[in-house]
């Protein structure tokens, strides 16, 4: 069971929590009904994301092998056999889908054009340079915008353009992670994925630049006259900018010294200054909603 906990990768079902933000940016978080929703939609999202998890490491099996981490991934290092695996992931995907489809035909929609370019980029999109990055972008920004259509909220164009600049940010940050642990292995190239080591500084300008851009956005919606109608107190919204400004900048800190995981999300999850920069975050979020 550790074995199939581990390849299913749960802790990546964090990622899904993202269903939930439209209805947070709404403040709408009371609606017991749209909660429901996005609570099935979550476990619909986290299924069908662990289906393809296991798809991509029966494939990746060979390449893994070679890798200094994922090599100790169940079926690299021989924990589950990939005959148990290819059984596995068609029964996962199959409840995925069917809790999805019992909560709308729109979220359904999302759901299988998520699955379908998760699949693609499994099979081939993760091996073409940018592309893969733009893709594990867009991915991310699914699920934003399924989950404003599970819970029937409208999605803002400045949580729509903040997100995919953000998460472009983050898929960059993955990649040049793994190239220059590919630069510590004497490698030439990354791991299966199209890049070359030498590519690592134009990554990383790539990235700084996408989460700098995220910040700007964000900066602009908070001059806009939706924050005035959705917080008691906007002013202290404005915080939000630095914290958002020093955790991009830690992060790409951290990922030049060659100190980051090449999975951001464990690193934001185990961080202690991301543990603290999302406390201020979200301590900022609450005191300007006081008395709203």
């Amino acid at each position: 069971m550790k074995s199939w906990v581990k390849a299913a990768r749960l802790h990546q079902w964090l990622k899904n929590l993202l269903l939930f933000m439209p209805l947070l940016a709404a403040h709408q978080e009371r609606d017991l009904n749209r909660i429901w929703h996005l609570i099935a939609g979550f476990f619909a999202f986290s299924l069908l994301a662990s289906s393809v998890y296991l798809i991509n490491d029966l494939i990746d099996i060979e390449s893994d092998r070679k890798h200094p981490r994922k090599k100790y991934r169940p079926f690299a290092s021989g924990e589950l056999s990939t005959n148990s695996g290819w059984r596995m992931a068609p029964a996962l995907m199959l409840l995925g889908l069917g809790l999805g489809s019992a909560i709308g035909r729109n979220f359904f929609f999302w759901l299988v054009v998520y699955f379908s370019i998760t699949l693609a980029y499994s099979l081939f999109l993760k091996r073409l340079v940018i592309v893969d990055g733009i893709t594990l972008a867009t991915l991310y920004f699914l699920r934003i915008v399924a989950g404003a259509s599970a819970s029937k909220t409208s999605l803002s164009f400045y949580l729509a353009t903040f997100s995919i600049f953000l998460f472009l940010s983050l898929a960059f940050v993955k990649r040049y992670a793994e190239l220059r642990l590919a630069s510590k292995m004497d490698s030439d190239s990354d791991f299966g994925r199209g890049y070359l080591v030498e590519d690592a500084p134009i990554v990383q300008v790539l990235g700084v630049a996408s989460g700098y851009a995220a910040v700007v956005i964000l900066a602009l919606y908070l001059n806009t006259d939706y924050v005035h109608m959705l917080y008691a107190h906007p002013q202290f919204v404005w915080g939000l900018v630095p914290v958002l400004l020093y955790w991009i900048s830690w992060v790409w800190l951290k990922a030049h010294r060659g100190e980051m995981n090449d999975d951001p999300l464990l690193f934001a999850v185990r961080n202690r200054e991301s543990q603290v920069a999302g406390l201020i975050f979200l301590a900022i979020l609450f005191a300007s909603s006081v008395g709203r």
